[in-house]
């Protein structure tokens, strides 16, 4: 809006002169809004395990939660692993799948690096 392109170490949430907002304000409406809608209680913070929890739910790699600032993937995933109690069945079905006759049959296809 101002005419300033965006970069990835932009703010999401930011002042005009791309310094950090306070967090009452926000949290403060972020809070109320939740009320309003059923969800009294709910954090703003809240979000933050959400998109963590919703992407390892939905099997997208772990790494893409560097988004959410942690310093390693196996902290990401020590963090909420117990929201994908099944990941070693999940995990094992993927393989399964990747077993079936039709796929096995582009084994041969594969060309390995040596």
């Amino acid at each position: 809006m101002l005419g300033k392109p965006l970069s990835e170490d932009d703010l999401v949430f930011g002042n005009i002169n791309g310094s950090p907002m306070d967090p009452g304000p926000l949290t403060h409406n972020f809070a109320r809004v939740a009320r309003r809608v059923g969800l009294a209680g709910t954090r703003f913070h809240d979000l933050r395990h959400t998109f963590a929890s919703l992407m390892l739910l939905a099997g997208i790699h772990p790494k893409i939660t560097e988004a959410l600032g942690h310093s390693s993937v196996a902290f990401t995933l020590d963090t909420y692993s117990r929201v994908v109690p099944d990941i070693q069945k999940a995990a094992a079905n993927r393989l399964d799948e990747g077993l079936e006759p039709e796929l096995m049959e582009n084994v041969g296809k594969i060309r390995w690096h040596r």
